[in-house]
């Protein structure tokens, strides 16, 4: 017969082996999750696709496609797809009083999502160059990544340079990711004229915290699609205009209001009653357009 120390021990270690083989297979599900969340980032950051649904004609506006080459590092050249949409005022101008506009959308779909809103940007006095990152729609390459839409993005100013047009002549416009995009390209040309900032975020790592079912992983550790804005705003030197939806029902507002506190040069802030994330300008469309008039003083 068993005494009570026995039993007992037996009932420990046969208690203890399952608490053992629980916390292996929660540190083996978490592992996991981290290892998911480090090699799959990119896809959980960028949601590009291939088909193009509209276009600038759709809004009576014309418009011509710009393959634009990027260099590898290691020789090869792969193109980015762009659109031009000329202002025909503009092109009334003289090339050294033109202004124009960088178009950088946001992680998901490509050019033709932005279709309308480039052609509004258009009717305001600019001309456009609205690109697709490698990866999206007819640009050529394999699927995105941070350095890679930084590289795009200032491939496309290094183009509208060699178009004629100088750093103050140019406008850099971000929406959503594109707004971390603009901004770091901001920060790498100061001498830009202005930048649009419209429903971007402080940082992915701030974004992915605002789900509560990462704050349990080392995100400091995990994250390398990083878009630090928060960091970069503070070396800023061209002006820069936020805008953000007060019912932005993905990025909160309160990630401008903390962009604009910690930016470093000119700055504005415009809150759009009752917008959400793309529709800003469509929420309020004179609000939209002379906030930008005005704080740039563009007549």
């Amino acid at each position: 017969m068993l005494n009570f120390r026995q039993v007992f021990l037996r009932h420990f270690f046969k208690r203890s082996r399952w608490l053992s083989y629980l916390a292996i297979a929660g540190v083996s599900v978490y592992s996991t999750v981290c290892m998911g969340l480090w090699f799959k980032q990119s896809q959980l950051v960028f949601l590009p696709t291939r088909e193009i649904k509209n276009t600038p004609a759709e809004f009576n506006v014309k418009y011509g496609d710009v393959f634009i080459p990027v260099k590898l590092a290691d020789g090869r050249v792969e193109n980015i797809h762009s659109w031009w949409l000329p202002n025909p005022n503009q092109e009334q101008l003289p090339m050294g009083d033109r202004r124009v506009l960088l178009y950088l959308h946001g992680n998901g779909k490509n050019v033709g999502a932005n279709a309308k809103h480039a052609s509004r940007l258009m009717r305001m006095g600019f001309s456009v160059l609205l690109i697709d990152y490698r990866g999206y729609g007819k640009s050529e390459g394999d699927f995105p990544s941070e350095a890679a839409v930084y590289v795009d993005a200032q491939t496309a100013w290094d183009y509208l340079r060699q178009q004629g047009y100088q750093p103050q002549q140019i406008m850099i416009y971000g929406h959503s990711l594109g707004g971390a995009i603009a901004i770091n390209l901001a920060v790498n040309n100061p001498d830009a004229f202005g930048v649009i900032v419209d429903g971007s975020f402080t940082s992915i790592k701030e974004m992915a915290e605002l789900d509560g079912k990462y704050r349990i992983f080392p995100l400091d550790l995990l994250i390398h699609q990083r878009f630090d804005s928060i960091n970069k705003v503070r070396s800023l030197k061209p002006p820069i205009l936020y805008i953000h939806g007060t019912k932005d029902e993905l990025i909160p507002a309160t990630m401008s209001q903390r962009l604009y506190d910690a930016t470093s040069s000119k700055k504005k802030l415009v809150l759009v009653e009752n917008a959400m994330h793309n529709n800003t300008a469509a929420t309020n469309e004179e609000l939209y357009r002379s906030s930008i008039l005005d704080f740039f003083a563009i007549n």
